[in-house]
């Protein structure tokens, strides 16, 4: 697949070959799968602490032993705190007691992470780039790019070396998607519950733009400033920035190196 390399002022000046098979469909369901199973990494672990309630000195004594009874003293044969001079204390442990267990705490084990073996994740890696690559799968994401626009957008390396704000807003003028830096910056929404909105942020923001580099010279921070732009490096890139919410066709800008590695990647 044969792509153009665009200059910081969004000028061709080379092409490179991608080294990645072409596709008829996108396999949609499989890119679900795999931003699930990524999403359920993040997950907290549920359950209570296995001895919530049993760290005591309550005890129990049945019949069995004579000596220490609870028969006929008038007392519910329940575990109780075993105090100085063979005196009995509070009933604990059982569930209904003063700090006593859970009847039904969550369970310890229940699995919360949804697996994928690596041949889906590759092939899931592979379609949800593929779809960034079809202006149809941009568009239908909700993305404002050009009629007649070429995609991939691959840029020369030096763009890596971009430190400030406003020279990425510069690049995306050139490359004819401020209108989707706009976009995103127009759709931030507070959120609607009232404890959504005390959380950090508070804000519901599109993505924007993704930059996929291969080596970071200052351009990550200089994304972070800009609402929706999100960058990552070739080698820790995820399905999930490639298909935010399972949609695929995030609107992708490339550089270079990165996407000379695209081939290593799936």
């Amino acid at each position: 697949m044969k792509a153009s390399i665009l200059s910081l002022e969004g000028k061709k000046v080379g092409e490179l070959e991608i080294d990645i098979p072409e596709q008829r469909f996108i396999k949609e369901e499989v890119i679900r799968k795999a931003v699930l199973a990524e999403q359920s990494l993040s997950y907290q672990p549920k359950g209570s602490f296995r001895w919530a309630g049993l760290q005591t000195s309550a005890a129990y004594f049945g019949k069995k032993d004579s000596n220490r009874s609870m028969k006929n003293r008038g007392i519910s044969r329940l575990p109780r705190e075993i105090l100085p001079l063979g005196k009995w204390g509070k009933v604990r442990r059982v569930p209904f007691s003063v700090k006593g267990r859970r009847a039904h705490p969550p369970r310890v084990d229940k699995v919360i992470i949804e697996k994928i073996n690596n041949r889906e994740k590759k092939v899931a890696f592979r379609n949800a780039i593929l779809a960034s690559f079809k202006p149809e799968y941009v568009k239908a994401r909700g993305h404002i790019i050009p009629e007649k626009i070429m995609l991939p957008l691959i840029v020369e390396n030096k763009m890596q070396e971009m430190a400030k704000a406003k020279e990425i807003v510069a690049l995306a003028e050139k490359l004819n998607l401020f209108k989707d830096l706009e976009r995103a910056e127009k759709g931030r929404k507070k959120r609607s519950s009232a404890r959504g909105g005390r959380r950090r942020g508070g804000y519901r923001t599109p993505k924007s733009i993704l930059f996929i580099i291969d080596e970071d010279k200052g351009i990550k921070k200089a994304c972070e400033n800009i609402p929706g732009v999100e960058c990552a490096a070739i080698n820790e890139l995820k399905v999930e920035q490639l298909a935010p919410g399972t949609h695929a066709g995030r609107l992708a800008v490339w550089a270079e190196a990165a996407a000379r590695k695209i081939g290593e990647k799936i």
